[in-house]
């Protein structure tokens, strides 16, 4: 097949177009400037620059490339800036949307999180609502996330990949990014919260597997959801810091992890890395 690949420069997207390009597919990668561009031609994808903010040319730029298939891999989180992220999931997944189906496109596959579930006992599955009723400091993201999944579905083929949280090279868990920066700042404490970790290799496999998947929201994530009273002291002892504030009490009732059974018994998808304990010690 020929993939539009937006965000091919990102984290996922440098992993995702060699797997691609092994197994056959040509691969269109959309560059916001001149660093991305050169990444995804080093990576042996067509590089293409374009603006998922301004529509009128990203719907030239996918129909003069002619995908089978646009895969959203976009995000706007190098800064920390998680308004200008739900802006990203807004405003250019709908134009991406639109742009597709202008190009004749009939399906996508679209990187979205799984945690953004209303509050719950248990992980959550695919069929929890999101967390619209949720607190100011919350509602921009599940908003953000809404309109990426509502936008999405309106293609005539969807796969809406519902990621972990992403730890490994090129995110905010490597060494060196922004959450040991908070580790470091004492500003990450270890608390009740619980949530579910993929490894961003892991991310990239469900992304090209879902190719072929049927139309539906997926949990991609590792086998172990865990509160941050766990994971949180690891994350401190690896990146040879004292040991993290303990804050007692309850967890955050959305903050409940994810159940990744669909995406395993279902999909045939299963993580390589099945718990972050292990995963994380590879950073």
């Amino acid at each position: 097949m020929r993939i539009f690949l937006a965000g091919a420069s990102g984290a996922i997207g440098r992993r995702v177009i060699p797997a691609l390009l092994a197994e056959g597919h040509d691969v269109v990668g959309l560059a916001r400037g001149r660093d991305s561009y050169d990444t995804i031609d080093s990576l042996g994808a067509t590089a293409v620059l374009g603006d998922v903010y301004d529509a009128s040319t990203l719907t030239e730029t996918v129909r003069t490339a002619r995908p089978d298939v646009v895969m959203h891999q976009l995000t706007d989180l190098a800064a920390g800036d998680r308004t200008a992220n739900a802006r990203l999931r807004t405003i250019g997944t709908r134009n991406l949307v639109d742009a597709a189906k202008a190009a004749g496109v009939r399906r996508m596959v679209a990187q979205s999180i799984s945690w953004a579930y209303e509050p719950g006992a248990e992980p959550a599955t695919e069929d929890t609502p999101p967390d619209l009723e949720c607190e100011p400091d919350r509602r921009g993201m599940v908003e953000g996330v809404a309109n990426l999944e509502n936008a999405v579905q309106g293609m005539p083929e969807w796969v809406v990949l519902r990621y972990g949280t992403l730890y490994g090279p090129g995110t905010w868990y490597e060494p060196g990014g922004l959450m040991a920066t908070a580790a470091r700042d004492r500003r990450l404490p270890a608390t009740a919260d619980v949530s579910s970790f993929v490894h961003v290799d892991d991310a990239a496999r469900a992304a090209v597997a879902a190719l072929h998947w049927p139309s539906g929201p997926v949990n991609i994530c590792d086998d172990e959801p865990a509160p941050g009273h766990e994971w949180v002291p690891v994350f401190y002892a690896l990146a040879g810091l004292p040991e993290p504030t303990l804050v007692e009490g309850e967890r955050a009732g959305w903050a409940r992890g994810a159940d990744n059974t669909r995406a395993r018994k279902t999909l045939g998808w299963v993580p390589g890395r099945k718990s972050w304990r292990a995963g994380l010690t590879e950073n």
